[in-house]
C-alpha cells in the first residue's frame, strides 16, 4: 500500500485563508472522495487598520464555500493578525496551532513551506513542526511542506531554502475540483498570466504531473515519514 493510501486523518495548516487550495486542493479533494477526513487550519486573519475588515469577512466566506467543495469536514479559524505573525509572542502562535493538532491527532500534516517569501508562511511551518515533534502516540506520521504559487518560487535563489519536492500526489480527476474551489475565492483570484490565476494553477499541475508521468500532479517536499 503507498503512502498516499495509509492516510486516514489530515490537516492542513494554512497561514492565509486560499493557501490550502492552492497548495494542495486536488490533494484534499482526492483525500474526501476516499472518505478520508481532513481539516484545515487558518492561521490568520485581515484586520484593521491593515486590512479592509469587510474584505477579511469576504475571503473567509470564500473559504469556507471553497472548504465545502473540497469535502473538508472542518475548518479552524485561528484569528492571528495577517502580515503580523512577526508581531504575536512565537509561544502563542506554537501553543494555538499544538492546540487544535493535538485535538484532531492527524497522521498526516500539510505545512507551507519554509523557504516561502512570506514572513507568515515561515512562522506557520516553525508552529507546525513544533507542533509535529514525534513525542509519542498522537504524533503525525508524516509530514509535508506544500507549494504556493506566488510565494514558494519567488523566494531569494542560493539564499532562502529551494522548495524541491520529492513526493507526487496523482490529482488527475480532481484537478478540476480543486479549480472550482479556487474559483470561490472571487477577491483573490486575478486574470492571467498573474501567478494567481485558474491557467497559472492548473499549468502547474500539469507541470507537476508531467514530471512523472501523470495527467495533473501536486508536488510536495516530504519532512518527515515515521515508518511503523
Amino acid at each position: 500500500m503507498s503512502g498516499f493510501y495509509r492516510i486516514g486523518r489530515a490537516m492542513v495548516i494554512a497561514p492565509h485563508p486560499d493557501d490550502e487550495v492552492l497548495g494542495c486542493g486536488g490533494t484534499v479533494a482526492r483525500l474526501t472522495a476516499l472518505g478520508r477526513v481532513v481539516e484545515v487550519v487558518v492561521v490568520t486573519r485581515g484586520m484593521a487598520p491593515r486590512f479592509d475588515v469587510a474584505q477579511a469577512n469576504k475571503v473567509r466566506e470564500e473559504a469556507s464555500r471553497a472548504h465545502a467543495i473540497l469535502g473538508v469536514s472542518q475548518t479552524h479559524f485561528l484569528d492571528f493578525p495577517a502580515a503580523g505573525l512577526d508581531q504575536v509572542a512565537g509561544a502563542d502562535l506554537n501553543d494555538a496551532v499544538a492546540a487544535v493538532v493535538r485535538d484532531m491527532r492527524p497522521d498526516t500534516l500539510f505545512l507551507p513551506f519554509i523557504g516561502d517569501l512570506h514572513f507568515d508562511h515561515k512562522l506557520v511551518f516553525d508552529a507546525g513542526m513544533v507542533a509535529a515533534r514525534p513525542q509519542g502516540n498522537g504524533s503525525p506520521e508524516r509530514v509535508l511542506a506544500y507549494e504556493t504559487v506566488s510565494e514558494t518560487n519567488w523566494a531569494a535563489p542560493y539564499v532562502a531554502p529551494s522548495f524541491q519536492p520529492n513526493m507526487f500526489v496523482d490529482i488527475n480527476g480532481h484537478l478540476d475540483t480543486k479549480i472550482a474551489a479556487f474559483r470561490c475565492f472571487e477577491s483573490q483570484v486575478r486574470p492571467y498570466p498573474n501567478e494567481r490565476s485558474i491557467e497559472t494553477l492548473r499549468a502547474l499541475a500539469m507541470v507537476r504531473g508531467s514530471c512523472v508521468s501523470c495527467t495533473a500532479a501536486e508536488a510536495f517536499t516530504l519532512i518527515r515519514e515515521v515508518m511503523t
